[in-house]
């Protein structure tokens, strides 16, 4: 079992940055990157106490369900995270998406709404704009993408996504593992 990336997987859902878990167990922003990528292993005390901040018991952490695999997905499948300060919505369409090789997700984001900026990463992202248009910031340069258009990138450079409408925007978003 890869500890960090459940680890993360948590934070995610939980919708807190490395910088918010770490303020909240008094653990370094860095040193929660370590763990997540498990380049470090957290004492006992520091692992409850990141599991605590999570909302998670040990024993659901290690609970290895096997199970037939899971084919379709519906609406009760989906959970969602709304950032009202930063304008966005994520509707994770696959529960613990995050820990496959790719997640896909639908981003709506409210007049002026931005996703948050990510940092270059190995990852690749794809996304089908089905409403509005949006502005794709990639390093230095800018890209829009209008509704009916796809947006496909390396994420070698720091992106962030935001709405170029005057309205809502929606996308259809896939990201592999290092993305979201």
């Amino acid at each position: 079992m890869r500890i960090g990336k459940k680890i993360k997987n948590l934070r995610l859902k939980k919708g807190l940055t490395q910088e918010e878990l770490g303020e909240r167990t008094d653990l370094s922003k860095g040193y929660i990157s370590q763990i997540e990528r498990d380049l470090s292993s957290p004492s006992i005390e520091t692992f409850f106490s990141i599991l605590e901040v999570l909302g998670c018991t040990p024993q659901e952490f290690f609970d290895e369900k096997e199970s037939e695999q899971k084919v379709i997905y519906g609406q009760e499948d989906q959970t969602e995270y709304i950032d009202e300060e930063m304008g966005y919505k994520i509707q994770w369409l696959v529960p613990e998406s995050n820990e496959n090789d790719m997640e896909p997700i639908i981003l709506t984001l409210q007049k002026g709404g931005k996703f948050k900026k990510f940092e270059p990463s190995l990852s690749e992202t794809f996304a089908y704009v089905s409403k509005g248009r949006v502005m794709v910031r990639l390093g230095r340069k800018t890209y829009v993408a209008k509704e009916g258009e796809s947006i496909y990138f390396h994420a070698s450079d720091e992106h962030q996504i935001i709405n170029d409408y005057d309205g809502v925007s929606e996308l259809l978003l896939v990201a592999t593992e290092s993305y979201l």
